[in-house]
């Protein structure tokens, strides 16, 4: 696939034959860049879109978004031209929760329903619960990325990188910390949620408790691994969704 940035927020990997779309939304501090492998894994008729948050990488000139709402709102503005073809959204961690906000936001102000609804390794709104960690020193939350296993801790050990990468992953410590506990608003389309069997920050219950906004359908996977299963697993991750591109069944 021709990976090109789509519009500063998406990296965008073209498809042969495009027929639908899977917008990927990272994790806290995480990058398009961590997504690289996901625009090659489907189909000639899947367009993979990996989220470029404001404020790292390409956008590293951007003011850091510091909230869930303005983050959701601005991310659904800059989808809207590319509600063209179906749309199915994955997001990881904080990415869940955002994934979850921007579907809500399609529906309800743009009639736009998309195809489906994929979580992973976040608790739904209503399970959530408020945590200050952005508001401590950075050896506290340099702590916190190593306990969840990122890839990020690896960039964190050198003192000009961290210098670097460690006012985005407190941006977005702050999203995902100030978001919730939330009302469990139901979205049109099925849900997945996914997760790992040993992730220290969300069990398997949690997951499950998605189920209480997909009245359209609901499935449910844990996989081995912790919170970044997903880097572990991915051939078997993705092929889960790719099963279930334009709802789950």
């Amino acid at each position: 696939m021709k990976a090109g940035i789509g519009d500063g927020w998406f990296r965008r990997y073209e498809a042969a034959a495009p027929g639908e779309r899977v917008v990927v939304l990272p994790h806290a501090g995480g990058s398009a860049a961590f997504y690289h492998r996901w625009g090659a894994s489907f189909g000639p008729e899947t367009e993979v879109l990996v989220a470029c948050y404001p404020g790292r990488h390409t956008r590293l000139d951007e003011p850091l978004v510091r909230g869930m709402d303005v983050l959701a709102d601005r991310l659904t503005a800059a989808l809207l031209p590319f509600t063209d073809l179906p749309l199915t959204l994955f997001g990881h961690s904080m990415g869940a929760s955002l994934a979850h906000e921007v579907a809500l936001r399609l529906e309800a102000r743009h009639s736009v329903r998309i195809a489906g609804l994929h979580v992973s390794s976040r608790k739904p709104p209503h399970r959530l619960t408020p945590r200050g960690l952005h508001l401590e020193d950075d050896r506290a939350l340099i702590a916190e990325v190593v306990r969840l296993g990122g890839t990020d801790a690896a960039a964190l050990a050198a003192p000009e990188l961290r210098a670097l990468v460690l006012p985005a992953i407190r941006a977005d410590f702050e999203i995902a910390e100030t978001y919730g506990p939330r009302a469990a608003v139901p979205v049109g389309c099925p849900v997945h949620a996914y997760g790992g069997d040993r992730d220290p920050a969300v069990s398997v219950a949690d997951l499950a408790a998605w189920a209480d906004i997909a009245p359209a359908g609901f499935r449910q996977s844990v996989l081995p691994g912790g919170h970044f299963y997903l880097v572990d697993r991915h051939a078997e991750l993705t092929g889960a969704l790719a099963r279930s591109l334009g709802g789950v069944r």
